[in-house]
């Protein structure tokens, strides 16, 4: 594979909160949380706030959210993602055929005594977070100057 090195992030929960969590890219160390008013402890930004980061820290979220009240198992949930430009042609699951697209890998690990169906229901459920409904719905980028 050509190309520059693919961005990487690590996002995991930190013990430190329902829903904190603990961030890392490269040599920064960041901190995403909800607001008090969804449950968090408004310990850091939101998820909307980072992409890879954002990502990461609403899918483990998700899945704690609907492990929680599904009383599943779940120890802990911790998130790699990494991105990078692929060819749309390299991408057979994919609308566009031509130039360049945008490929975000979520890799997924569940510690916990979770059965098969648990792990899989878990996986199905990061896809229902809302960065990613975002992040795979058409998104319009609309800037202005501001007029102050």
């Amino acid at each position: 594979m050509g190309g520059p090195t693919p961005t990487v992030v690590t996002v995991e929960e930190s013990g430190d909160g329902k829903f904190t969590q603990a961030l890392t890219s490269g040599p920064h160390h960041l901190v995403a949380d909800e607001p008090e008013d969804v449950g968090g402890d408004n310990k850091g930004p939101g998820p909307y706030e980072y992409v890879l980061l954002g990502l990461g820290a609403c899918t483990n979220m998700t899945i704690r959210m609907y492990a929680d009240r599904k009383e599943i198992p779940l120890g802990r949930v911790r998130t790699v993602l990494s991105h990078r430009k692929i060819h749309a042609k390299d991408c057979e699951d994919c609308e566009s055929k031509d130039g360049k697209i945008d490929e975000i890998v979520r890799e997924i690990t569940l510690e916990g005594e979770l059965t098969g169906e648990q792990r899989q229901k878990l996986l199905d459920i990061a896809n229902r977070c809302p960065v990613h409904n975002t992040l795979t719905s058409e998104i319009v980028v609309r800037s202005r100057l501001s007029s102050a």
